[in-house]
């Protein structure tokens, strides 16, 4: 599997937009000079960073941490899933179980370990989502509301509507979930 340039692809989606780096760090609020060591790979961007530049593009965060090869198929083996880790050692993941955010649909699978979250803060995006909790239980903070979620159990979260997933439990939870269209 080739190794991924996140630098190459933050200034690949950035030309698209044909947006300068001065530009993009004005919609970010990261300033020039860090987009620019961050797009010639002088320094790694933290995930807030790659969070308000996916933002800023309007593009998947999941786009700047995969190598579209053209001959790509259409199956996803368990053990070549793409992977984002937020932390060095960390055992929160998301690994995305279609071949890419292309589509107009996006399909995760979110691991969450006993004692974790998602986030610190609620977050939001533009994307409707569906999720189903096949391993474990998990506490849903949507909008105002704590929804307790066990095995089996799903829930429809409304487009820009401010979440997070956390488990309070003794045991890993793992979440399947569909976002349409892709922002992740």
């Amino acid at each position: 599997m080739n190794e991924v340039d996140i630098s190459r692809n933050i200034t690949e989606y950035r030309k698209r937009k044909n947006l300068t780096i001065k530009e993009l760090a004005n919609l970010t609020g990261v300033t020039p000079s860090l987009l620019s060591q961050i797009e010639k790979g002088t320094s790694n961007p933290s995930i807030n960073t790659l969070k308000q530049i996916s933002k800023a593009l309007d593009i998947p965060l999941f786009n700047f941490f995969i190598n579209d090869n053209p001959t790509e198929n259409l199956v996803v083996r368990k053990d070549s899933r793409k992977k984002i880790m937020f932390a060095e050692g960390d055992s929160f993941a998301y690994e995305l179980l279609t071949p890419n955010s292309q589509g107009t649909i996006e399909f995760m699978l979110m691991k969450i370990p006993k004692g974790e979250s998602s986030s610190k803060e609620l977050f939001s995006h533009k994307g409707e989502e569906v999720a189903y909790v096949i391993k474990g239980c998990v506490s849903l903070h949507l909008m105002s509301t704590v929804i307790e979620l066990n095995c089996g159990d799903s829930v429809k979260i409304p487009p820009h509507s401010n979440h997070k997933w956390e488990n309070n439990t003794d045991e890993d939870c793992e979440v399947i979930f569909a976002v349409t269209p892709p922002s992740f």
